[in-house]
């Protein structure tokens, strides 16, 4: 009897082709297709990813080859694969970024369903950003891992030195997660990884609608075998659709990298200059108001990954700082007209430490904060010998608050066949050096994750998280606004379960639910305390418990994806303090709903349709919203129309701020 004889020899299959002969080349032999998986936030890298310029959805229609990436996945702490990660994060991926109607990373997040965006004004001017009802000063939003949050306040948290067209992928942790990130991810987390170019190259980009609107912008980039560099920028100019909505925003950003042997470093350094009416942002007395924004951000990371007993160590130093100037009826000086000036800086270095061994993963890593403010409205007052000049104005900052944060992780991960056990814990000691006080807290967390067979995976969670108030809930003290230098840290305890699940015969269906609970103690808000009230205050209003579900699903076949999304949140709120009105932690979007729609029309034409409905609480009234997008791609350039708000309808996200009607905008992309 004749045995059959099979090679054995593992062939990495890293290459598509339609050519008829091509399955020929791997008969008899064990085929290894690339690992594709999705990195979670925890010090995630844009290397990771094949930045070259994406295969349109007409790629494969072309007989075209597409060349994919093995992938190195970073889960919690330790580097887990997407399969045996433990946490569910959503991924806004480069392929939907490239067919987004969004102008902005801030109207990209709007089609996340946990997600709730709050803007004040079109191109993310300001926005305020939550996940599951919190509000946005309970997140941590980071650049390439590194948290560019702002402790001033979380309204200039989204303000980004990068464009859509820089960025990779959009990373969305839902939930809890202090002892990855630390005790300002209280809600949740976003990660912004940008694109790692694998060739010298670059791309411009230029688009012009309404209103006034113009948005150039472009990078370059040079790449060697052991090193790299990227460097973007773009201006943007718009009148606004409202009144005193007008806008001027510069930004820059560089990002470099070098391999040696002894230890791999990655660099980048971030600008942003923004120049607005502000409209009725901050109170619906004032219609004329008026702010500018700087800001600077700085960070090196180091990995040393060839030591003893698999041991890698990962640090990093950073920098931010951001420079806000505020005027309550612009065009007026003077703190009696109600005009602001702030210095924010924010600096500190940490380091991550993993290693395998028998019982499983481990991680130590800890981190050294500080925040340091000077103001004309927020901190305790100076002495007069220590007032500091503002640049560009006769006043003197002449007050300063400051707090230093110590954080210690601990981290264990248990892989096994078909489960993932990841249990931590944060210990954290804040000291507010202006005002002499101490805050000591422990922050645990369990994640599971249970995997019966390849397209399916179960997942449950319990983490706890403490968050300390901004410098404006603690100290600004103006017409319409009194904060409150003893306030208490927030805390909570939120319990996740939820599921991800391949359906089809060729698994072209994808659905995911999730389940929530959050309890929270000592929340923090702005709230009106009676009918008679004419200001604003930040106080702790109590227990506020948000539970919700959410459903996703996606499905994709013959170039066609459509997807559809919804979220429901229900809040209970106890508390002994009056409380007239709030500002914003209990006005939760009740019911949000998301669809969209990518489709080939003809040739090289795409078509991509975004809708959203939800329904906020406290007074607001439910909307509809739709966006379009139409694309001819070609291989190294595209041009595009695209519509936000086709039924040109007149809507509020926040307070007496309405948002514009009908915007359409035409532009063109090259890649060189």
């Amino acid at each position: 009897m004749n045995k059959k004889t099979i090679n054995r020899d593992v062939f990495r299959f890293k290459h598509f082709s339609r050519k008829g002969y091509s399955l020929f080349a791997v008969l008899g032999r064990e085929v290894l297709v690339g690992v594709l998986s999705v990195a979670t936030l925890t010090y995630a890298k844009a290397d990771g990813i094949s930045t070259l310029p994406l295969p349109d959805d007409t790629t494969f229609m072309r007989g075209e080859s597409v060349v994919l990436d093995e992938l190195q996945v970073r889960g919690s702490r330790v580097p887990l694969s997407q399969m045996q990660a433990a946490k569910m994060v959503a991924v806004i991926n480069r392929d939907d970024i490239q067919k987004n109607p969004s102008t902005t990373v801030n109207d990209l997040l709007k089609q996340a369903t946990g997600v709730d965006v709050r803007q004040r004004g079109g191109f993310g001017v300001q926005t305020d950003i939550s996940i599951n009802g919190g509000t946005f000063d309970q997140i941590t939003i980071l650049l390439n891992g590194v948290s560019i949050s702002n402790p001033q306040t979380g309204h200039n948290a989204a303000d980004f030195p990068v464009g859509i067209d820089d960025i990779e992928r959009i990373e969305i942790l839902e939930g809890g997660a202090a002892r990855l990130f630390g005790t300002s991810a209280f809600s949740g987390a976003i990660n912004i990884v940008t694109r790692n170019d694998k060739e010298s190259g670059g791309r411009v980009k230029a688009e012009a609608g309404s209103y006034g609107t113009v948005d150039i912008g472009g990078s370059a980039s040079i790449v060697k075998p052991n090193s790299r560099n990227q460097l973007s920028g773009g201006y943007l100019r718009t009148d606004g659709g409202t009144d005193n909505s007008d806008l001027k925003k510069a930004r820059a950003y560089y990002k470099g990298s070098i391999t040696t042997k002894p230890i791999d470093l990655d660099w980048q350094i971030g600008a942003t200059l923004q120049d607005y009416g502000a409209n009725t942002f901050y109170s619906a007395k004032y219609d004329n108001q008026y702010e500018e924004t700087r800001r600077l951000i700085t960070s090196i990371t180091g990995k040393i990954n060839r030591l003893p007993l698999s041991l890698c160590i990962e640090p990093t130093v950073f920098w931010n700082r951001s420079y806000d100037h505020y005027q309550l009826i612009r065009g007026q000086e003077g703190a009696s007209a109600g005009e602001n000036y702030h210095r924010l800086d924010v600096y500190g270095a940490s380091f991550n430490a993993h290693t395998t061994w028998a019982l499983g993963k481990t991680a130590i890593g800890a981190e050294l904060r500080g925040e340091n403010i000077i103001s004309t409205a927020l901190g305790e007052a100076l002495d007069s010998i220590d007032f500091k000049q503002i640049r560009g104005s006769e006043r003197r900052y002449d007050k300063q608050a400051k707090r230093t944060s110590i954080s210690i992780f601990l981290e264990h991960d248990v892989v096994l066949e078909k489960w993932t056990i990841s249990a931590g814990i944060l210990a954290n000691k804040t000291k507010n050096t202006t005002q002499g006080s101490k805050n000591n807290s422990l922050s645990p967390g369990i994640d599971i994750a249970w995997r019966p067979n390849e397209t399916a995976k179960l997942y449950f969670s319990l983490n706890n998280a403490l968050r300390m108030p901004t410098y404006t809930d603690m100290y600004m003290n103006n017409v319409i606004q009194k904060g409150d230098p003893t306030l208490k840290p927030e805390r909570n305890n939120t319990v996740k379960v939820g599921t991800t699940v391949m359906l089809g015969k060729n698994h072209n269906i994808n659905v995911e639910t999730q389940l929530f609970y959050c309890h929270g103690k000592d929340i923090i808000d702005w709230v009106m305390t009676n009918e008679e009230s004419t200001r604003y205050e930040s106080m702790n209003i109590g227990k506020l418990d948000n539970m919700g579900i959410s459903a996703n699903a996606e499905y994709k076949l013959n170039g066609i994806t459509m997807k559809v999304g919804y979220a429901y949140i229900y809040q209970h709120h106890s508390t002994d303090k009056p409380i007239y009105r709030s500002l914003y932690a209990l006005e939760y979007l009740r019911h949000k709903f998301t669809t969209e729609v990518r489709h080939h029309v003809f040739s090289r034409l795409w078509a991509t349709w975004q809708g959203r409905w939800q329904q906020r609480m406290n007074g607001y009234h439910p909307y509809w919203k739709l966006d379009c997008q139409l694309t001819w791609q070609e291989k190294r350039w595209s041009v595009y129309v695209k519509g936000d708000n086709l039924t040109n309808h007149h809507y509020y996200d926040l307070s007496a701020v309405m948002q514009p009607g009908l915007w359409l905008m035409a532009g063109a992309k090259i890649e060189l």
